[in-house]
């Protein structure tokens, strides 16, 4: 049993749960998006087949990706092609998360999802993981800082162990990884070209 702020969290053995239970009680989010060549409409719907028009509609909007997709000549009907290729990686990666939204699961893991994103898109995909993170247990793997600074707990491994844990505030203050880390970030926001 670990424990995390006083609430006890049990570890399931892997005996204990088949993996069609294991995965459908988890979502994912790729740093590399792929999506089908089929409508924006099936490819939100891959994470819940059963969703409504509606639903559908809904979790775009939560993801941010409603507005894009309807200024799109077919709306939601329209093919995206192999790979989602002729979208920008800041919406394939908005509407990744539609699906995520829409499949519901209580525990969403991120990986690096905001590391490919172009500016003008990080804040729109910072709203859709708010959205996405609401009410469910939240597994992020991440470099950005501002992905990370409001976790509950962060873990820092060092060859595939864990060498620190806690919130940022007591991390930064602490010698180690996370605070060398957090120096260099700063020094290099700080950089110009003259």
């Amino acid at each position: 049993m670990l424990e995390s702020r006083g609430t006890p969290t049990f570890i399931i053995e892997p005996k204990d749960i088949s993996l069609e239970e294991l995965m459908d009680n988890i979502s994912i989010v790729f740093q590399s998006v792929y999506l089908f060549n089929d409508t924006i409409e099936n490819n939100i719907k891959f994470g819940n087949p059963n969703a409504s028009h509606e639903e559908v509609i809904n979790a775009a909007k939560k993801a941010a990706c409603h507005d894009f997709i309807m200024a799109l000549p077919k709306g939601y009907d329209t093919v995206i092609g192999e790979g989602g290729a002729n979208l920008s990686g800041g919406e394939k990666q908005r509407i990744s998360i539609a699906r995520a939204i829409i499949k519901d699961a209580p525990i969403i893991i991120l990986d690096e999802a905001t590391a490919n994103v172009d500016p003008e898109n990080e804040d729109k995909l910072q709203i859709a993981i708010n959205s996405l993170m609401k009410e469910k247990t939240v597994i992020m793997i991440a470099h950005k800082l501002n992905t990370i600074k409001n976790a509950d707990q962060i873990i820092v491994l060092e060859k595939g162990q864990i060498v620190q844990k806690g919130e940022h505030d007591e991390l930064i203050k602490e010698e180690g990884i996370y605070s060398d880390f957090i120096k260099i970030r700063e020094k290099a926001e700080n950089w110009k070209i003259k």
